[in-house]
């Protein structure tokens, strides 16, 4: 089955972000395990570790202290210093059970391959708590043997001997703990430098491979968008007027198969545009032959009445000489057949200014309701290859409200095609075309503005006049016939105009 080219886009830049999801997730979870093993160390072994130490300086004071009593003779000082060194027990229980609670707390924080090792710690801090509670017991009874005022030398000799013996194993077992604590911190601390230097090797190797996937990735996307630049270079050519373009492209895709359908389509306007040029051709005509007819129209007019006079006078120069006489009978038929050649001349004359009359005259319009906004899209439509070329952008503001209109259709479409093509001529270097249509007062109106050189007011008076044009080999009559189909249909046409601003005529017809 053969894969959309959306989806194959899709499916290259889903793996590019799976690719750096994966180097996402993998750096989120190797910063998890660092915070955790800095939590561990920062907040567990290493506060562990200063209750250690704090427990190993309370008890090297103390020792330091049961030293001095011994060397002092004064009992007065002796018994101070006696109540100087109780104090050492209640802090040195204090802090064992300080760090026995820590401990205890630890193991919530502990991954389960440290747990073992909080527990062990636990374990000895409650084992330094016993001891302690031992050494106290034993100091106090040396202190007891030693607030009197003379001391039995023997009996303190014994059990300063028993208290140096639980002393030492005090001291052994909180430097043990602290060494412990402190080996354990430096492993950890080893193992996360370790882990952050594997983290690292391992990310960038994920993210060169990540790149290499987005490389990839976007290589095989614009390897399959290939063809949208031949695309883009056939509609830049038919934009141009080369309706010739073909793009030939290969294969089953959508740009493929859109790209065949514009080889179809460049084809079809190749010979639209063979059509129109063939209808512009036509209608080109069509306006010369009528502007003929206005002429031939205006001179008919003028030769018909003296023809109607000279075929009344030479039908009474023919009663006169019927009635005259001649000297013979020959001069008598020349004089005959000299005036039945005279009003046979006449006649064709006059037949041929009638004719010449019913061409001058426009149709009468045949009436009918008319979607005025589809008339002027498909007058716009008409004509949007010569816009194009001369550049007017044409804006269409159409009120879908719009209602109907009375007209004939083919006598309203040559007014609109007349005032299209009068305002892409009044903007010969380009410019922008608005046509709106709305419902104005019971009238149908359709607006045809430009943003041409516009006109004076001397010439907008003269606009509608037959003849009158300012264009160079202008006949003068589009406008003057767009009146005249206007006033037959009972509608108006007018004209706004300012100089340099462009110009805006307004077709008024009544709405059904």
């Amino acid at each position: 089955m053969r894969l959309s080219l959306a989806t194959r886009i899709f499916l290259g830049y889903a793996l590019v972000l799976v690719t750096f999801g994966a180097v996402s997730l993998f750096s989120i979870a190797q910063m998890h395990q660092s915070q955790v093993e800095h939590r561990l160390v920062s907040q567990g072994y290493l506060h562990l570790s200063q209750e250690a130490a704090a427990i190993d300086t309370l008890q090297k004071n103390q020792e330091k202290d049961a030293e001095r009593l011994l060397d002092e003779k004064n009992a007065d000082t002796r018994r101070a210093l006696i109540r100087l060194a109780r104090l050492y027990g209640p802090l040195l229980e204090k802090r064992v059970a300080t760090g026995q609670e820590k401990a205890h707390e630890l193991l919530d924080l502990a991954p389960k391959a440290e747990a073992k090792f909080v527990v062990e710690s636990e374990r000895k801090f409650e084992e330094l708590a016993g001891h302690s509670r031992e050494y106290a017991q034993a100091a106090e009874r040396v202190f007891q043997m030693l607030e009197a005022d003379a001391p039995n030398p023997a009996a303190v000799a014994t059990q300063m001997e028993a208290l140096g013996t639980l002393n030492n194993a005090l001291g052994q077992d909180i430097r043990r703990l602290h060494a412990a604590l402190e080996a354990r911190i430096r492993l950890r601390v080893d193992e996360a430098e370790r882990r952050e230097r594997t983290t690292g090797v391992v990310i960038i190797a994920l993210s060169i491979l990540a790149i290499a996937v987005g490389l990839l990735a976007t290589w095989w996307s614009s390897r399959t968008l290939r063809p949208v630049r031949t695309l883009i270079e056939g509609v830049s050519r038919i934009g141009r007027g080369d309706y010739s373009a073909q793009l030939g492209v290969k294969g089953d895709d959508e740009i493929a198969v859109l790209a065949r359908e514009f080889d179809t389509m460049a084809k079809s306007l190749q010979e639209r545009e063979a059509q129109l040029r063939e209808k512009q051709e036509a209608l080109l005509r069509a306006e010369q032959l009528a502007a003929v007819g206005r002429v031939s129209a205006q001179v008919a007019h003028e030769v018909r009445n003296p023809l109607s006079s000279i075929g009344l006078n030479v039908e009474l120069l023919q009663e006169a000489l019927g009635r005259a006489r001649f000297g013979n009978e020959k001069d008598a038929r020349e004089a005959d057949d000299i005036l039945a050649a005279v009003t046979r001349e006449v006649d064709r004359l006059a037949e041929i200014t009638e004719e010449y009359l019913r061409m001058g005259r426009a149709p009468k319009p045949a009436l009918a309701p008319e979607d005025l906004n589809e008339v002027v899209s498909s007058v716009l439509d008409f004509s949007r290859e010569e816009l194009q070329r001369a550049g007017v952008a044409v804006e269409r503001k159409l009120d879908p409200a719009t209602p109907r209109a009375l007209a004939d259709e083919g006598q309203l479409r040559q007014v609109f095609l007349n005032l299209v093509r009068n305002s892409r001529e009044a903007m010969t270097g380009g410019g922008r075309l608005i046509v709106e249509s709305h419902c104005h007062n019971g009238t149908v109106e359709v607006r045809f503005s430009d943003t041409g050189r516009g006109m004076t007011s001397d010439i907008r008076e003269k606009i509608f006049d037959p003849f009158f044009s300012t264009k160079e080999g202008g006949t003068g009559l589009g406008l003057a016939v767009a009146q005249q189909i206007l006033q037959a249909h009972r509608g108006s046409i007018r004209c706004d105009s300012t100089p340099g601003q462009g110009t805006t005529f307004v077709v008024t017809l009544p709405r059904v």
